[in-house]
């Protein structure tokens, strides 16, 4: 491939028996954003790591420089300057900010490590990205979006000739992006060759030069970024239209259902009130920051909280998520590999966990897990090469729509999913939409929180905005729109024009 300063040619990769990635061509140049995007499971992660130098191929070749290369592992890649910033972070948690950065690259003076030059360097990245972060803050203090720009310092620190970028901007906010975009801009100027995974077909379509897609490990197009529209590459992606990507909004709703009056979290959240009815789809909106999580939290039981609680009329108590379950409510963490799911274990044992107790006593019924989970894959379109494989292996689409069964074996009145779509592929964003519409139709009701706005605006009826801790506003019908939730959000006086009657 000419010119190219990191290569695949005819890569095959295979997991015991299953190839994964078939005959993959891929080129990477100097001075060149390419994107590389598909559906979860696709390959992406694989091909990829292939790059990186932390899997090797099981068929063809990897050249660098226009000569084929067997790298040793990910250490001899970043030694040659392939440098990838991981989707899920790779930090010491226990560590200071500037100790990660230089982690395993310590800079010296003499025979000492020079903390005095680390962290004035690491200042300096970090001003680059806009990040305020304290370059002496232990990582585990620090926020998610922080811990992001982090690791996008420490790739910057290694002066990277080839930087592979796995969904960086999925935990990023829009100012953050932007910052991010900046910074692969310069890049790109000075000579890097930047590959660029994304599930937001709109930042693929503004940063890429050239866009490649992967399906079932086949790469099915590759195009220069110009060359294509969003709805081309959704297309090629999924290999059908998808020009409905929300079903029907469901507008008729039943009783009141869940009434949450004058919540308070302290020092977050402040006398935020609201209602869900029947077989209604809510939305809570909101910059990041805003308090969405926590109320939606402190309502399930998940922290404390002032206030009260009623589902079907009955008062929950504070802090008491066990009981919140059993009444009916259920909460979907947008938090699925640190707090939703055991990574390490099977599906079966995940999708079962939080009712042990129904399937039996004191001995589990093993067999009416596997019965449990045949629905869920049959209902929720699971795909799993291997049903005893663990869920850290899984994509990360799969491993939503897990989730969200086992969230609703309990069969819940009311379930509250925050962030249900973030990090996952346009063809599963639309089965979890139609399975959210699809609960809705059967007189389930759902509060959905997101920072998609495209997201609430075609699931929801009805989105209530916070800002800054409080409850800016509520839109329905026609103002759902982007205005009218970025007015409130933002606290603008002037969106009051857009609120429901």
């Amino acid at each position: 491939m000419s010119g190219a300063i990191l290569a695949l040619e005819g890569v095959t990769k295979s997991f015991g028996p299953i190839e994964v990635l078939h005959g993959v061509d891929f080129a990477l140049h100097p001075g060149e954003v390419h994107a590389l995007i598909g559906e979860n499971g696709a390959g992406k992660s694989t091909t990829m790591k292939i790059l990186a130098g932390y899997l090797d191929p099981t068929g063809g070749r990897v050249t660098f420089e226009g000569k084929p290369i067997t790298f040793t592992g990910s250490d001899q890649a970043e030694d040659l300057g392939i440098v990838m910033i991981h989707q899920e972070f790779n930090l010491a948690e226990h560590l200071s900010i500037d100790q990660n950065v230089f982690l395993g690259r310590e800079l010296k003076r003499g025979l000492l490590l020079d903390h005095k030059a680390m962290r004035v360097r690491t200042a300096e990245l970090l001003s680059r990205l806009e990040c305020r972060a304290d370059p002496g803050a232990q990582v585990s203090r620090i926020s998610v979006p922080d811990k992001q720009m982090v690791e996008i310092a420490k790739a910057l620190s290694r002066k990277a000739r080839v930087l592979i970028m796995d969904e960086p901007t999925a935990v990023l906010t829009e100012k953050e992006t932007e910052i991010l975009f900046r910074q692969i801009e310069r890049l790109r100027e000075e000579g890097v060759a930047i590959l660029y995974t994304s599930h937001k077909l709109g930042e693929v379509k503004r940063i890429a030069d050239r866009v490649t897609v992967l399906r079932d490990g086949v790469m099915v197009r590759s195009d220069r970024t110009a060359d294509v529209t969003e709805d081309d590459m959704a297309t090629a992606m999924v290999g059908r239209e998808l020009s409905d990507l929300f079903p029907p909004k469901i507008t008729a709703h039943g009783e009141p259902i869940l009434v949450a009056e004058s919540i308070t979290v302290p020092g977050i959240v402040h006398d935020a009130s609201l209602t869900l009815h029947k077989g209604e789809v809510l939305g809570i909106g909101g910059l990041v920051g805003s308090g969405r999580t926590e109320l939606a939290e402190a309502i399930a039981g998940l922290r404390p909280r002032q206030g009260t609680v009623r589902l079907n009329g009955a008062e929950l108590p504070a802090g008491q998520v066990a009981q919140a379950m059993r009444a009916g409510l259920a909460y979907l963490t947008e938090d699925r590999k640190g707090a939703g799911l055991l990574l390490e274990k099977t599906l079966r044992e995940n999708l079962t966990l939080p009712l042990l107790e129904t399937f039996g006593r004191p001995l589990i019924d093993h067999k009416r897990e596997e019965a449990a989970l045949d629905r869920a894959i049959a209902d929720f379109a699971i795909k799993a090469p291997d049903r005893g494989m663990a869920v850290g292996d899984l994509s990360g689409g799969n491993q939503q729509k897990l989730l969200l069964a086992k969230t609703l074996l309990s069969d819940p009145q009311v379930v509250i999913i925050d962030e249900p779509t973030r990090g996952i592929d346009i063809g599963t964003k639309q089965q979890i939409y139609s399975l959210i519409a699809q609960l809705a139709a059967e007189g389930r009701s759902i509060i959905v929180i997101s920072s998609e706005m495209p997201e609430l605006i075609g699931l929801a009826s009805r989105v209530v905005v916070m800002h800054a801790g409080r409850i800016a506003g509520e839109l329905s019908g026609d103002a759902v729109t982007e205005r009218g939730i970025v007015g409130l959000a933002m606290g603008m006086d002037g969106s009051s024009k857009d609120h429901a009657a």
